[in-house]
């Protein structure tokens, strides 16, 4: 049995210049509208992005472009990620892991973080560990892991990646980066914010960690 931590990674865009093409290409896709394409520079989207989004309130423009993201969670919080509907999502299958052969070294748990300022971290290791007991006998006497996951908690580690669109993106991190978010999904939606705001110039500048989100969803989307 391991215990790790949430993690996160924003695979796509790789860096602030792929999130800088990214605005140029919904830039080129916009202007289609108005057959203004020709109008178009290396430096316009400087000006055509807060006139036409983030002024004008044509937020549709930004699901031309995605972005990908990869967490490494328990698997509560993947209850509530998959939750946001526009997203495509490929998840680490409990039916088909076997997960003697795939984590020798013991299961990975990411235990609820509030059972780590209640103090609790002994009784939730000592309950991980009947879990996976429980899990590798089952294996052992031969049943298949899609029944022998059923007795594995919510603390069980999974890996998801996690494509959509930047419109969709900037509605979950509205609700998901406010003080009502759970503890564990804003273990990695607030560094997953921070990244977006440093990749993605603009389109994300406005919210703000930790907003009540009743004021968060008075953003426009």
């Amino acid at each position: 049995m391991k215990i790790i931590q949430s993690t996160v990674e924003l695979l796509r865009p790789e860096n602030e210049a792929a999130g800088v093409e990214a605005l140029r290409f919904i830039e080129r896709l916009a202007r289609i509208s108005h057959r203004s394409e020709d109008k178009q520079t290396l430096a316009s989207w400087e000006r055509f992005i807060p006139a036409v989004v983030l002024q004008h309130g044509d937020w549709s423009v930004v699901e031309h472009a995605t972005a990908t993201a990869l967490f490494r969670v328990n698997r509560g919080v993947t209850h509530e990620l998959v939750r946001h509907r526009l997203f495509s999502y490929t998840q680490e299958s409990t039916r088909f892991v076997n997960g003697r052969k795939s984590y020798p070294e013991g299961l990975e748990f990411i235990p609820p973080a509030e059972w780590k300022n209640k103090g609790q971290e002994g009784v939730a290791n000592g309950t991980y560990k009947v879990c996976e007991d429980a899990y590798l006998n089952l294996l052992d006497m031969g049943f298949r892991p899609q029944e022998a996951r059923a007795v594995l908690p919510n603390a069980l580690a999974s890996t998801i990646a996690v494509t959509g669109n930047l419109r969709a993106w900037r509605h979950l991190l509205i609700m998901r980066t406010t003080r009502e978010t759970h503890p564990d999904f804003k273990q990695v939606t607030l560094p997953l914010l921070w990244e977006f705001q440093a990749r993605v110039p603009l389109l994300f500048d406005d919210i703000s960690p930790d907003a009540r989100q009743a004021d968060n969803l008075r953003l426009p989307q």
